[in-house]
């Protein structure tokens, strides 16, 4: 229903619908430049069910433009969604957040797939040996404030950086970050192919990576991941060591192998070491 010059709704027995439900239908008015009201009709409180009461509470409660988030959440509070986001671990969400929570959930669902159910995800279309490549470096990969002034805009493009998984994203949001700003410094170029490194790095097994001082260390998993060492990427690792014994060199610790490259002086040259080792 798009009727624009709609501007009040009733909804009667509104204690008997689900909180998007109602979010939706008072959505329906004020859908152009006239004020709108939107009436819900309910038996006295103390009659209706205390779910009830917090869906209406909370729709009074968040009743400013934009506020359609913090209904989804408050109706996952009251609701819950199964185990694995339910009542008994709302609190901690609570405590650390819900996207540090996911992240955390990621992780394990990508755990239980290598470990307790390897054989039902074994033939998956990608398979990494590593959830994701810290990356340390002393290069300037960032936006400049002299490119965006705002601190609060450039955390929000980290942000959005940081959770893209496909190069289409990244053609994408440099064209948007054109338009918005003009030309896109050299620095936030180095940015998004240190996100490529990140992902290459991912593909072939380098859990870290660190670039100072014109080296690179990548860190590999520990020593008593059969599977990996046994692998096509770690065979690669070592055609490539091979390939380029005066450049590199393989170092064991007590617990990990880590790979040392010299003469590394921007996140471009790093990038074409990695695409060296996946194209070997």
């Amino acid at each position: 229903v798009d009727v624009s010059n709609a501007n009040t709704i009733i909804i009667n027995n509104a204690q008997n619908f689900g909180l998007s439900d109602l979010h939706q239908m008072r959505g329906r008015v004020g859908r152009s430049n006239k004020k709108a009201f939107c009436y819900l009709i309910s038996p006295p409180l103390h009659t209706i069910s205390e779910e009830s009461k917090k869906r209406l509470t909370a729709l009074e409660q968040f009743s400013n433009l934009g506020s359609g988030f913090k209904i989804a959440m408050r109706d996952l509070d009251i609701r819950g969604a199964g185990d694995l986001l339910g009542a008994d671990q709302s609190g901690f969400i609570n405590d650390i957040g819900f996207e540090t929570y996911q992240k955390i959930l990621n992780e394990s669902i990508e755990e239980l797939k290598k470990e307790k159910f390897y054989e039902l995800f074994k033939n998956s279309e990608e398979e990494f040996y590593t959830k994701d490549c810290q990356l340390d470096t002393d290069l300037e990969v960032l936006i400049p404030d002299t490119y965006v002034s705002s601190i609060s805009e450039r955390l929000n493009l980290y942000k959005e950086i940081n959770n893209f998984s496909k190069e289409k994203e990244i053609i994408a949001f440099a064209e948007r970050l054109q338009d918005r700003f003009g030309a896109i410094p050299d620095e936030i170029l180095d940015l998004f192919n240190a996100l490529r490194l990140r992902w290459l790095a991912k593909e072939i097994g380098f859990e870290r990576i660190i670039i100072k001082n014109q080296k690179m260390h990548t860190y590999l998993p520990a020593k008593d991941d059969y599977a990996y060492y046994n692998s096509n990427s770690f065979n690669n690792i070592l055609n490539y060591l091979k390939d380029n014994s005066s450049d590199c060199e393989m170092v064991e610790n007590k617990e990990k192998l880590s790979i040392r490259i010299r003469n590394i002086t921007s996140i471009n040259e790093a990038l074409d070491i990695c695409k060296g080792i996946i194209n070997v």
